[in-house]
């Protein structure tokens, strides 16, 4: 199970930082991802970190975003910075078994997050 938290409301150029706790299964080897999805729109990648600590951005977040985890706590964070109105969605965290490389497509995790929103106001 992954339960995501520090979704909110804030002003552009804000910041807020996103958690996602993972029960159940021990995510040292997991791939880890977080997603978005506004409304009308897919969900798109935003970070990715593979069991090796790799990273990848989207573009529209290089920058401005961290992606971290801490596998004593089972949680993985996404740092967000600098925040403007179109990154408004929903935010998702996933994670994968299969924890090599770097894996930003929706359809390579198989564990997902319910969500939580962001909203920037401009």
């Amino acid at each position: 199970q992954l339960v995501e938290s520090g979704g909110g409301l804030v002003q552009a150029g804000g910041s807020l930082r996103l958690s996602c706790a993972a029960s159940g299964f021990d995510f040292d080897d997991y791939a880890l991802g977080w997603f978005r999805q506004a409304p009308g729109k897919e969900r798109e990648g935003v970070s990715c970190l593979s069991s090796s600590d790799s990273t990848n951005y989207a573009d529209s977040v290089k920058g401005r975003f961290t992606i971290s985890r801490d596998n004593a706590r089972n949680t993985v964070y996404l740092l967000m910075d600098s925040l403007k109105p179109e990154d408004t969605a929903v935010y998702y965290c996933a994670a994968d078994r299969n924890g090599l490389g770097i894996r930003t497509g929706v359809v390579e995790y198989s564990y997902w997050g319910q969500g939580t929103q962001v909203t920037v106001s401009s």
